[in-house]
C-alpha cells in the first residue's frame, strides 16, 4: 500500500501536496502517514504512533497549531455520526490527564468509520 492509498474521500480528503508541506520538520524518523482527514481548512493525520491535529489559524493561514496525540495516552473516544437534523458528526477524544474531551465537527459525508477504525487500530496496537 502506497503511502497515500488509504486516504479516505467521501469529501474530507487532503491533497498529499500539502499534507508533505504541513508535516515537513514534524513526523520523526520512520514515521508515516497512514490517514489523513479535512475539516474545512484544519486536518488530522493518523500515523503509526500519534495523531496530529493540524489547526490552520488566521485568515492567511500562516500560523499553525500542530497537536500530537499519542495512542498510548487516548483513554476513550467517541464517533458520532450525523442524523437526519443534525448534518454533522462529531469525534471527541480523551486524554489521560484531562476532565475534557478534545472535540471536533466533521461535515456530512466524512468517513466516521474510518476515523472509528483508524483510532482502534492505533489504541489496540
Amino acid at each position: 500500500m502506497g503511502l497515500f492509498d488509504g486516504f479516505l474521500g467521501h469529501g474530507s480528503t487532503v491533497d498529499p501536496a500539502d499534507l508533505n508541506k504541513r508535516l515537513d520538520g514534524v513526523l520523526i524518523e520512520g514515521e508515516q502517514p497512514q490517514l489523513a482527514f479535512k475539516l474545512i481548512r484544519d486536518f488530522f493525520v493518523f500515523t503509526q504512533y500519534r495523531i496530529i491535529m493540524v489547526d490552520i489559524q488566521g485568515m492567511t493561514g500562516s500560523k499553525v497549531d500542530y497537536m500530537s496525540i499519542p495512542y498510548r495516552s487516548i483513554t476513550r473516544f467517541s464517533v458520532e455520526t450525523a442524523g437526519t437534523f443534525d448534518l454533522d458528526s462529531e469525534l471527541k477524544i480523551w486524554v489521560s490527564g484531562s476532565d475534557s474531551p478534545i472535540a471536533k465537527t466533521l461535515k456530512k459525508g466524512t468517513d466516521v468509520r474510518g476515523i472509528q477504525r483508524a483510532l482502534a487500530t492505533g489504541i489496540f496496537r
